[in-house]
């Protein structure tokens, strides 16, 4: 059965693949635009890609120095992780080179369908968020199924072998994984903020020109940020989390030498694909309504089938532990969907908590900061009660590999969540491309409210992966130990105490660092678009032509300079640790940095979320709209909140799952 299961996987993750493919196909058929449209469609995506390309490069010089390290430092077999962590590096970047390109062609496509109605716009940006999260769960269980079948002809497929070989080997996967995410959060986060708080700050609040006005020099960089950082970014995310939360599940499984255990993720993820697929179908709406119910009903609607689906799943492969691996299962899903609908709470400008921040900006910043901080600090208790319940419920029921299902159970239909996800910066491209080719005004109001509801996606997005995040760490972790041969770490003992303090320390120092990069690249990007409204005759006016590719340029340097400090700190910290303070120690740090790191990560995603949508609040005629005194205050807490949201906040969800991975590759060696 192991074969017959292992080979479902990869002809699931084929499928993916071929459905992503034949939605891209479909969206490069659709109408592209006037000339107009399609210039300013071209110099975004040749920014976007432009950017992959410089980062990759850099990347592909850390992939093969960390390979030949991981393959010197093992003996026999295990040398093959180094094959394994190359695999995932190559996998993550394909997925997020794939999902960019028909992202940023699509955009110019959602701008021209909006122009025919609301859902032939909704359409076309859901489809090329459709791409993006089928390709990342594609190629995410098409790698680590066909290594994983490679790996049980050469090594055994004894549960034995599984156990000492096979697994260890495989777990290189989720390290490379990590290791491009990492990256390509912190340095599409820099990129994305520097060209934001310069288009804001200078264009809006000095100029007092509206967003994504063709005057503004930075426009085109912030419209290629909302690619790098909210495309390639979040979808390297949720691949390392999907990967990462398989092999956690796996390991478990595998210690318990039960080899069931080991296949049912596998199965799993497998179901999970093809309901995906089910879902998308799902997503419609008709002129005049919600998008937010279309793209709900295409979410809650595969979760729910997969929920139903998980029973007969468990009962198949473990009938003595399938109801209580269920209801694990189930509360892991219950939690996701339960973090999520509370983050849209804090961060939706229907809601009492941004109203609240916009009603504090009549009074100025000050207030406008202290109102927003104070609610992404409230944003963090109702979350981790749900995490802490998920937790109990998957361990009462199943222990450690009860707690790894129940993170598989947030993430296993996570083709349709990122699908959701990746929808809403290719609607706000839309909508900016809209503006500057000078579309009618009811085409802008059409993209406008597909952009809404993309804001609010993305803020449950964030949500989302910071709690799965969370679950997946602690699956990790569990690995970790059972590797290691823990069965329990002391906080009595003074070298995990120190552990637990450098780990809580982390998070901040992280968020510190990826702050600083931004704006030391804001102020680069502010003082270019001054320049150019100063030097180039006629800008302000409309009859003189904005030299967009120096701010990409900007953005793309300092996001490629930026990015390396702060990811090293995740992949050198814990060996420096593991090897100098030894098992227990590393534990201690695990368990540091996965509770810090959750906790910020919460506060800075909804803090920010809700500064965001409380300035658009504002924008929509509350409180003076544009303009006004409120709306001012309100830009300066949007651009405070912007690296909070986009850059430190979501790669502090990658921090925590790289330190437990890199503890989970160099455990054998300890």
């Amino acid at each position: 059965m192991l074969l017959e299961l292992s080979v479902l996987a990869l002809v699931c993750s084929v499928l993916a693949l071929g459905f992503a493919v034949l939605r891209s196909r479909w969206i490069m058929k659709q109408d592209p635009g006037s000339e107009k449209v399609q210039e300013i469609g071209n110099a975004i995506q040749e920014g976007a890609m432009a950017f992959l390309r410089c980062e990759y490069k850099v990347l592909a010089v850390f992939v093969l120095v960390v390979a030949v390290l991981l393959g010197v430092s093992n003996q026999g077999a295990l040398r093959l992780v180094a094959v394994s962590f190359i695999t995932g590096a190559v996998c993550s970047g394909l997925a997020g080179y794939i999902g960019m390109r028909v992202a940023t062609a699509s955009n110019t496509r959602t701008a021209e369908g909006a122009r025919k109605g609301l859902n032939p716009g909704l359409q076309i940006a859901f489809s090329g968020g459709v791409v993006m999260g089928l390709t990342v769960v594609g190629l995410g269980l098409l790698g680590l199924s066909s290594l994983f079948i490679i790996y049980t002809r050469v090594l055994g497929s004894e549960i034995v072998n599984l156990r000492e070989s096979v697994l260890p080997v495989l777990n290189g996967f989720a390290l490379g994984a990590s290791s491009i995410a990492l990256f390509a959060r912190v340095g599409g986060g820099i990129f994305t903020k520097a060209a934001d708080v310069g288009a804001d700050l200078v264009g809006k609040v000095e100029a007092g020109i509206p967003e994504d006005d063709p005057r503004n020099p930075a426009t085109i960089a912030d419209n290629v940020g909302d690619n790098v950082g909210d495309v390639a970014g979040m979808g390297a995310d949720l691949f390392e989390s999907y990967v990462g939360c398989l092999l956690g599940a796996m390991v478990l499984g595998a210690s318990m030498n039960d080899i069931n255990k080991v296949l049912l993720p596998l199965l799993l993820a497998a179901v999970g694909i093809i309901l995906s697929i089910g879902g998308t179908f799902l997503v419609r709406t008709k002129e005049g309504g919600d998008p937010q119910k279309a793209l709900n009903m295409g979410t809650f609607g595969t979760a729910a089938a997969m929920l139903l689906l998980t029973a007969p799943i468990c009962k198949f492969l473990l009938p003595d532990e399938w109801l209580n691996l269920f209801m694990a299962t189930a509360g892991g899903l219950l939690a996701g969907v339960a973090i999520g609908m509370i983050t849209e709470y804090y961060t939706s400008d229907a809601r009492a908590p941004v109203k609240g921040i916009a009603k504090a900006c009549q009074t100025g910043a000050a207030t406008t900061m202290i109102s927003g901080l104070g609610v992404g600090m409230a944003s963090t208790a109702l979350p981790v009660m749900f995490i802490v319940a998920g937790i109990i419920c998957a361990n009462k029921f199943a222990g450690l590999y009860g707690i790894a299902i129940g993170a598989l159970g947030m993430l296993v239909t996570t083709g349709i969540q990122l699908a959701v996800d990746a929808y809403g910066p290719i609607a706000d491209n839309a909508g900016g491309i809209a503006e500057m080719s000078g579309m009618d005004p009811d085409v802008r109001e059409r993209t406008d409210k597909l952009d809404a509801v993309g804001n609010t996606t993305a803020a449950i997005g964030k949500g989302f992966a910071i709690g799965s995040a969370a679950l997946t760490a602690l699956a990790l972790f569990a690995a970790f130990r059972a590797t290691v041969g823990l069965d329990t770490i002391s906080i009595t003992d003074p070298l995990v105490m120190v552990g637990l303090f450098m780990g809580a320390m982390l998070p901040y120092l992280f968020s510190s660092m990826a702050m600083a990069a931004v704006g030391r690249a804001a102020f680069a990007m502010i003082e270019e678009v001054r320049r150019q409204f100063k030097d180039i005759p006629g800008l302000l006016e409309g009859t003189g032509k904005a030299d967009y590719a120096r701010c990409v340029d900007i953005s793309t340097r300092a996001a490629i300079r930026e990015m390396v400090l702060p990811a090293l700190l995740g992949v050198v910290t814990p060996v420096l640790v593991g090897f100098f303070g030894g098992p227990e120690m590393l534990g201690g740090l695990l368990a540091g940095v996965t509770v810090s790191g959750v906790m910020l990560a919460l506060f800075m995603s909804n803090a920010g979320g809700a500064w965001d949508n409380a300035k658009k609040y504002i924008e929509g005629g509350h409180y003076g709209g544009k303009g006004s005194d409120a709306h001012h205050a309100a830009v300066i807490g949007d651009t405070v909140g912007d690296p909070f949201k986009d850059t430190a906040g979501p790669s502090l969800n990658i921090l925590i799952k790289l330190m437990s991975v890199v503890a989970l590759v160099i455990a054998p060696m300890l």
